[in-house]
């Protein structure tokens, strides 16, 4: 059977979905709305910094109370707070008492409700689905969430051209409401059982999360994966393209990568090898080929290609990834190994953005490109040295 047949992915597939969207518009509303009200790119960086701080100091903690409580409760509760820190963002907007100390405030609440929700999204979608078919339900909320990444990142910069940043923040909060309204519909709960204190939970979580080499092993290598891409990608492709094939050029490549994506989904749908996990792991190679090209041949139709390719790998990792952790972790104690997985990634990212500037200025861009190809590709073999990553079997699976 199906996915798309069982009621309760339904729900769960809308409503991640619309949360990816809401996400996705987010941003763009926001930054519109603080450089409409003082043009400062620094109270911009505050404002957007301050999420990200919240994120990292309590995805922890949404792992914890994802393993404690009923997870479609806990994001019925965070799509409602984000809706209502949205809402009050756009009513400050709106009506002319927006400040910087209320937008920092709002966005960290934003950031922390996002933290929470993270854990308990990504570990309610075997609670809705027979196991035999969780790699095809996983690729449909992959599917799902790409589509909003990519429409909501559109409709944001349309939204606050059209009406303004003020009421482009207040469709993004009914955005939120429709993700709450889809997870209330979700019945399947799973019984708190959890019964000690936080830090023995969060010292339990970890404990599952390193004794299995396979889960700690992907973890630091995407550390390094995350963080050079996030420099890369975010920080030094740009320049290169304002010196070789120019902004638009750049917009198709980022574009082209998303929409390899969406492939790399249908085809997750569609194709599940038994040993997912040492092909996710293994097509992470192909990161490292946008890279490259940046640095010795930035041309339109190569990293337009390899863009497309680099999304399909994505895709087939991710779902792979999200998988075997199904499969093979307690469900009670899946939402803090997610938690650790989450945090993992997001301390990487800000640290490969900040350090890119500096090391291209010190060693030139072609070196430090080089230098980041080279490192995900060491990080990717490294990880693959592991045993159980290449011996890690899917159970049995069904496609239709």
């Amino acid at each position: 059977m199906n996915p798309l047949r069982v009621p309760d992915f339904r729900r769960l597939l809308i409503g991640r979905t619309f949360g990816e969207l809401g996400n996705a518009v987010a941003p763009v509303a926001l930054a519109f709305a603080v450089l409409d009200r003082t043009g400062s790119i620094a109270e911009l960086g505050i404002v957007v910094g301050a999420r990200s701080v919240a994120s990292v100091l309590l995805v922890l903690f949404g792992g914890m109370l994802a393993d404690r409580l009923p997870r479609s409760v806990i994001l019925q509760g965070t799509e409602a707070a984000a809706a209502l820190t949205q809402g009050t963002i756009a009513a400050s907007v709106l009506c002319g008492f927006a400040s910087l100390p209320l937008l920092t405030g709002l966005s960290m609440a934003n950031g922390a409700v996002a933290a929470i929700s993270l854990p308990a999204a990504s570990s309610l979608t075997p609670q809705t689905v027979p196991e035999t078919q969780l790699g095809q339900a996983n690729a449909y909320v992959r599917i799902g969430a790409n589509v909003g990444r990519f429409t909501g990142a559109a409709l944001g910069g349309v939204l606050v051209a059209a009406v303004g940043s003020g009421w482009a923040i207040a469709a993004n909060a009914s955005l939120f409401l429709c993700a709450a309204l889809s997870y209330r519909r979700i019945r399947r709960r799973l019984r708190a059982a959890a019964t000690a204190r936080p830090l023995t939970e969060l010292a339990e979580g970890w404990r599952e999360f390193a004794s299995r080499t396979w889960i700690w092993a992907v973890v630091v290598q995407f550390c390094v994966v995350n963080a050079v891409n996030a420099g890369a990608m975010q920080v030094l492709g740009p320049r290169v393209a304002d010196d070789t094939i120019g902004r638009s050029a750049w917009g198709f490549v980022l574009a082209a990568q998303t929409i390899g994506s969406l492939a790399g989904g249908v085809l997750a749908a569609r194709w599940q090898p038994r040993r997912a996990l040492l092909i996710g792991v293994a097509v992470t190679l192909i990161d490292a080929a946008p890279l490259a090209l940046l640095a010795e041949a930035p041309l339109v139709v190569p990293l337009l290609a390899a863009a497309f390719v680099n999304g399909v790998a994505i895709e087939l990792f991710t779902v792979a990834w999200d998988v075997s952790l199904q499969e093979n972790v307690p469900p009670d104690r899946l939402a803090r190994v997610y938690s650790y997985d989450i945090l993992g990634s997001i301390l990487a990212l800000p640290l490969g953005a900040v350090a890119a500037g500096p090391l291209a200025s010190h060693f030139g861009l072609e070196a430090t490109l080089l230098c980041g190809a080279g490192s995900i590709t060491a990080a990717t073999v490294g990880a693959l040295c592991s045993r159980e990553i290449r011996g890690l079997r899917r159970k049995e699976v069904v496609v239709g």
